[in-house]
């Protein structure tokens, strides 16, 4: 593997805990460094990193918060 991926796996911990979930990434990535996109789009997928799942967690605490204090009155 190319030590520009090593570098950006190795600072990134969902990366890094994706590729040691997901062993076969390794072979890919060293047969083909330009699957590093695929490999950070899953990786993102997993850790729930993706804007819209970033915003519906917004929004459930939103929603918690609101039936909370309406509990409170």
């Amino acid at each position: 593997m190319i030590l520009d991926l090593q570098y950006r796996i190795k600072n990134n911990e969902y990366y890094l805990k994706y590729l040691r979930q997901n062993s076969n990434w390794y072979k890919l990535l060293n047969r083909n460094p330009a699957n590093f996109k695929k490999f950070e789009d899953e990786a993102k997928e997993l850790a729930k990193l993706e804007r819209a799942d970033k915003i519906s967690d917004t929004l459930n605490t939103i929603e918690m918060l609101e039936k909370v204090l309406s509990t409170l009155k």
